[in-house]
């Protein structure tokens, strides 16, 4: 097992505090190492006084299998496991072991024990996220092959219609689609990597995939786009009515810094949710503000008594916890808002942000910050 530095300077500094202790000669801690095919070893991996020279391991030293009344072996153990031994080693002149330093000793390979207990924690950790980073990216090289596939289908489709075919927009949206699913993809395969933009200040991990180096600036309107156009076929399919935006203001059409991605991210885990836990056939919506935008559905109004909660990470609500659902797109939705310097708000009625709106159902208001 590989100890971090951090182990080995907690180590050091346990024994450190034996330095004004006249009657020890030395103290060294051994750590039980596992190799493949062979027996552990008892390892040196902290001394004091330190030395320049490497200790050898305790059943290589010839001299320790001779019993000592100036040596004592204190166990740093779990339960019944040996997970290493305290050496002490009193100093000749020094006749018998002080009762006083004998407790002392206990309390040291006790506090030392704790230091490796974390160690070892920290060290099957990190093995298990290492090999779910494996299973990550054979999971990737494996999806990239059928999305490929997908691309390369749709492509021939296209070739296929006439310009003006009714059908061309839908095999658009596949393609559209299809390079969604990439940029997950892409993210995944990069979380091992130090090529992600993250913002290291942020105060909970978020589940949405880092911006890439590659990402673009874009206007909100070139955002959006592509999730009405999903939106309004979901409708179709569900026999719903869609209503999204006639016009796009002119500040939906601004370039916009590539950081401001999530705002699609937010607005796509919006209309997921109305689709999902509105009653079928209440109609949908997304509506264009001059500071913001709203995502409404004409369904039953959330309850009084959830209207707050919705927005705790992990809460879902009694009507819809036979649905399938997390209930963490509206947290993070909120949380990246907020990031944004805007607001994520629900508002009943949705008439109460225009007229024009149903004066029944739910209205999530997503405002944005003045660029």
């Amino acid at each position: 097992m590989q100890l971090s530095d951090r182990f080995l300077k907690l180590v050091q500094q346990q024994l450190s505090t034996f330095d004004k202790d006249c009657s020890l000669e030395c103290l060294i801690v051994y750590i039980a190492q596992a190799k493949d095919g062979q027996d552990p070893s008892l390892e040196a991996v902290g001394q004091w006084p330190s030395l320049e020279k490497a200790l050898p391991p305790v059943e290589a030293d010839p001299a320790l299998r001779a019993p000592s009344s100036s040596r004592r072996w204190y166990p740093l153990q779990e339960g019944l496991i040996l997970l290493g031994v305290l050496r002490a080693e009193l100093r000749p002149s020094v006749d018998g072991w002080p009762e006083d330093l004998d407790e002392q000793l206990q309390a040291s390979a006790g506090m030392i024990t704790n230091f490796l207990k974390l160690e070892l924690d920290r060290s099957r950790l990190l093995e298990e996220l290492t090999q779910q980073r494996e299973q990550i990216s054979v999971m990737v090289h494996q999806l990239r092959n059928p999305l490929a596939a997908l691309r390369t289908y749709a492509q021939l489709l296209m070739r296929r219609l006439e310009p003006d075919s009714r059908h061309l927009t839908l095999v658009e949206s596949l393609l559209t689609e299809q390079a969604q699913l990439n940029r997950y993809l892409s993210a995944l395969d990069q979380i091992p990597t130090s090529n992600l933009v993250i913002n290291a200040n942020r105060s909970d991990s978020l589940l949405l995939p880092p911006l890439l180096p590659q990402s673009k600036d874009l206007s909100l309107q070139d955002l959006l786009q592509p999730l009405i156009d999903r939106a309004a076929a979901t409708a179709n399919l569900q026999g719903r009515i869609w209503s999204g935006p006639s016009e796009w203001p002119l500040w939906t059409k601004e370039i916009r810094p590539s950081g401001d991605g999530v705002i699609a991210e937010i607005v796509a885990n919006l209309l997921e949710n109305a689709f999902r836990y509105s009653n079928s056939p209440c109609s949908i919506g997304l509506h264009l503000l001059e500071n913001g935008l709203c995502v409404w559905d004409g369904g039953s109004p959330i309850p009084i008594e959830e209207r707050q909660r919705i927005f705790d990470r992990g809460f879902r609500g009694e009507r819809v916890k036979d649905v399938s659902g997390s209930g963490l797109g509206l947290s993070m939705g909120r949380q990246l808002a907020e990031q944004l310097g805007g607001s994520l708000d629900l508002l009943v009625t949705p008439s109460n942000i225009d007229p024009l709106l149903p004066a029944h159902g739910n209205a999530f208001l997503l405002k944005l910050p003045e660029r």
